[in-house]
């Protein structure tokens, strides 16, 4: 079997003439236009045609990327885990594919044989991934189908790839036990070393706040790798998904973002005194380059990122990027006073079905120097002047261009506020700064 890596959680499974392709991503400007990639991506989506399959491990834009999926071959067959609810299913039919779905922990045969089994994470917990908007589902449903994102397990009957994809350790824990259990040898393992929030370059934080925070975050991801590691016991390692950079107007924010080079993972990782290195060998590709699991060995040498060029190329390239949104018309604020009875109608209907109350206002920024407020208690959204705003209080705080705030107001179909905190497209400010979770969570259903 080989492993070809293309771009961040993109790569592609070969083994003789079967190939599978995981999370292709290969179009910068996902999440509404800000996530490019660096170095440029240099896979075009034509040239996977011929593939036999595509895993899809969850819906995140940089997994499920509509912009190069629209680019390919209709005619190669998407599989994702059979979820209770088929968004992801619905989203890969509208685009023209045919989904197979595959029930928890089954395998299925792709081709030739090459095998694949895929588990649900397990305990959806936005503070494992940093993720402010609770992206899965309630808990409310049964084991196995509740969580968007996944694991999954490769063979060929010789040769076992455990793909952990976003899936944070103590999330995804009870699924990779399983996976371990089933297949015990691993030969090569796949996980993800950074962060993809908002968290902290979107919040008002002092430099230093925000400096503990990138390195509190780096040292937990990598030690969420560590884990991994330790569990599947692999012949090798190799760090891969969230490798992103931010182009358009916020491409200011990327020094503060908890990020660390892929080759500075792979050095921590092998310098790390909980792994045996003469069992467990880190591998890192830079893009096209092929892994020969059989023979151990990668095809190129692997070239570090010069941080000058990336430097350059976000300030002179990247950073001119225009937003999905950019061009829209400019809302008024007579456009959101229509909209927000039946936005607000969805939200407090939902806010009541998860029994959540807060004494936490949140206040949303409005044109005309007006901000909407919004109760967690029962009481009726305001619409205040910013004037009459008092910093003193308890609150949280949301700021975002006025394009996208109509966009997410019109409901998930225009923009998700999920998407647009992963996009790093929402700016925050809390007092006390604390995190309260039903906030956010709620607020994915103020749309109307």
């Amino acid at each position: 079997m080989q492993i070809t890596y293309l771009s961040s959680a993109c790569v592609l499974i070969k083994d003789q003439d079967s190939t599978l392709l995981c999370d292709p991503w290969l179009i910068d400007g996902e999440f509404y236009g800000s996530w490019c990639h660096y170095p440029p991506c240099i896979t075009k989506p034509e040239e996977l045609d011929d593939v036999d399959g595509i895993y899809i491990s969850h819906v995140h834009p940089d997994h499920f990327s509509k912009k190069t999926l629209e680019k390919m071959n209709k005619k190669i067959p998407i599989y994702i885990h059979k979820y209770h609810y088929d968004f992801t299913k619905r989203m890969a039919e509208s685009l023209g594919f045919n989904v197979i779905e595959i029930e928890h922990d089954k395998k299925i045969n792709i081709t030739g044989n090459l095998n694949l089994r895929i588990l649900a994470a397990d305990n959806c917990n936005p503070e494992l991934c940093l993720r402010y908007y609770a992206c899965g589902m309630v808990n409310d449903k049964t084991d196995g189908s509740t969580q968007m994102d996944t694991l999954c397990a490769i063979d060929n009957g010789e040769h076992v790839i455990v793909n952990t994809n976003d899936c944070p350790y103590p999330l995804a824990k009870t699924s990779a036990k399983k996976i371990k259990n089933r297949y015990n040898d691993i030969d090569f393992l796949l996980f993800g070393y950074s962060s993809a929030s908002a968290f902290p370059q979107c919040f008002n934080l002092s430099q230093s706040e925000i400096e503990n925070s990138k390195k509190e975050i780096i040292k937990k991801y990598l030690t969420l790798g560590e884990s991994y590691i330790d569990l599947f016991k692999p012949k090798f390692y190799m760090p891969f998904a969230g490798r992103y950079v931010l182009g358009g107007k916020n491409s200011n924010l990327n020094n503060n973002r908890a990020k660390i080079e892929l080759e500075d993972a792979l050095d921590y990782f092998s310098k790390s005194t909980t792994i045996n290195h003469n069992l467990h060998k880190g591998v890192i590709l830079n893009q096209k380059s092929t892994f020969d699991i059989s023979k151990g060995e990668s095809d190129y040498e692997y070239i570090s990122v010069d941080l000058n060029e990336k430097n350059n190329y976000i300030d002179t390239v990247l950073s001119k990027r225009k937003y999905d949104y950019e061009d829209d018309e400019n809302p008024k604020l007579s456009d959101f006073i229509d909209i927000l009875p039946k936005c607000f109608e969805r939200f407090e209907k939902k806010r009541n079905q998860l029994t959540f109350s807060s004494d936490t206002p949140v206040f949303i920024h409005l044109p005309e120097n007006q901000l909407l407020v919004l109760h967690y208690d029962g009481k009726p959204y305001e619409i205040i002047s910013k004037n009459d705003f008092d910093k003193n209080t308890k609150f949280l705080m949301i700021e975002t261009d006025f394009k996208l705030l109509f966009r997410l107001l019109r409901g998930p179909m225009f923009a998700h506020w999920n998407n647009s905190e992963i996009g790093s497209h929402l700016k925050f400010s809390r007092n006390p700064n604390i995190y309260e979770i039903g906030l956010y969570y709620c607020l994915n259903f103020l749309h109307s």
